[in-house]
């Protein structure tokens, strides 16, 4: 080691570390050889701390993150694959409902049926395996609502459109209904973020939310069961028991709205007061 304080790690990797001046000046070569140079590069920096740049710092960082989770990547992609997924499985649902011949086949109503499950399913293992394998990211959080918006404007829609293929006036104008809430429900929520992000304020997901997804997939599901399951199956949903499931899904999603908007309501109460001449002087200026 010179007097100057610099250290190199001998061949096959270097890495050189100088701790004088502005940590920030200059660069540092690094070729990652094995687990041993890592080793080395950190009793380096131990020994003159600051004598990493910041980038070469934060390289090590990430370095050292990656170690015994090779496969952290694969895990990141298989999340993003549950989440994605849901998109195409509701437009599979979508295609064989409205073009598949009517009364469906056993092989028809599998295969909507199953698509409609398995996409209701990505909702709870896509955040259940984010956690567990600790690959939350920014991307999930935004596409989750997202994906969750398309499954209800295919799926409600659908199933008005058969309620009335099948001559159910009545039980399709209650499914409108339903249809018609779900959706102002989920703008009304992100009009009130919008608002809230204005002051800071930030709502996370909340038991009503949670309720509403609970209740609502396995209704969407009962619902398309009891207007296509073919004759020849045994199971049958009596009607009584799908109003029952559609009249919660209905309170569920009243209590819902009332919950989001108390929560983001110091917010919407400031934005609805009305400007004062100081704050419409400085909007101006």
């Amino acid at each position: 080691m010179s007097q100057s304080g610099a250290l190199r790690i001998a061949a096959p990797v270097t890495a050189s570390f100088v701790p004088q001046g502005n940590p920030r000046e200059g660069s540092i070569p690094f070729t990652w050889g094995s687990r041993y140079t890592i080793l080395s590069v950190a009793v380096g920096q131990i020994a003159f701390p600051g004598s990493l740049t910041h980038p070469e710092s934060h390289c090590l960082r990430q370095r050292f993150h990656g170690i015994g989770r090779p496969h952290l990547k694969a895990k990141f992609y298989f999340v993003q694959s549950l989440t994605l997924s849901r998109v195409p499985l509701i437009f599979l649902f979508l295609a064989i409902s409205i073009a598949a011949p009517q009364p469906l086949s056993g092989f028809w109503f599998a295969m909507a049926f199953g698509a409609m499950i398995v996409s209701a399913l990505t909702d709870i293992l896509d955040g259940y395996f984010a956690r567990k394998l600790e690959v939350i990211s920014r991307l999930g959080s935004y596409a989750d609502p997202l994906t969750d918006k398309v499954f209800y404007l295919t799926a409600f829609p659908t199933l008005v459109y058969l309620a009335g293929v099948h001559g159910q006036d009545i039980h399709a104008r209650l499914l409108l209904l339903l249809a018609i809430l779900f959706l102002l429900r989920d703008q009304w929520v992100s009009f009130l973020r919008s608002i809230g992000a204005l002051h800071n304020l930030d709502a996370k997901a909340n038991w009503s939310g949670k309720a509403r997804t609970l209740i609502s997939f396995p209704t969407i599901c009962a619902i398309y069961y009891f207007l296509q399951a073919p004759p020849q199956y045994p199971l049958r949903i009596p009607l009584p028991v799908v109003y029952a499931l559609e009249t919660i899904s209905l309170g569920i999603n009243l209590i819902s709205l009332v919950v989001y908007t108390r929560l983001f309501w110091p917010a919407l109460k400031t934005e609805l007061a009305p400007p004062t001449r100081d704050s419409s002087a400085s909007s101006r200026s």
